[in-house]
């Protein structure tokens, strides 16, 4: 199961990078933190979680934990963005893509995502 998980990132991550190139700069600045979390060439979080509180998060994945309460689970909101930024550090076999360590996200919207994903 490890195997497909590893699997199904590498594709996606590899995705990502591909057809997030095609996002010119000024617009991904301008998109919220909800918007780069929802979007499947930045984010893309609802691929691996759910978001329960959110109604319009419809395309809910089961590979991560629900993002909910995360101000509760995550006190430190800088330990959430570490998280965003490189899951792999906290936990070696995570299937989550490093979004700041590959370079998927930049600095801005890893911020923008932090702060949406704080508040669920």
């Amino acid at each position: 199961m490890r195997k497909l998980h590893q699997l199904i990132t590498a594709c996606a991550l590899g995705a990502i990078t591909l057809t997030g190139s095609a996002l010119a700069a000024d617009a991904a600045n301008e998109l919220t933190g909800k918007q780069i979390a929802f979007t499947n060439t930045k984010g893309n979080c609802l691929a691996c979680h759910a978001m329960p509180t959110v109604p319009d998060a419809v395309s809910a994945g089961l590979i991560g934990p629900p993002l909910i309460a995360m101000s509760a689970r995550y006190p430190d909101k800088a330990k959430l963005r570490a998280q965003i930024w490189d899951a792999t550090v906290a936990n070696p076999s995570s299937s989550m893509i490093p979004f700041g360590k590959h370079g998927v996200l930049t600095e801005a919207e890893i911020d923008k995502v932090t702060d949406f994903v704080y508040g669920l």
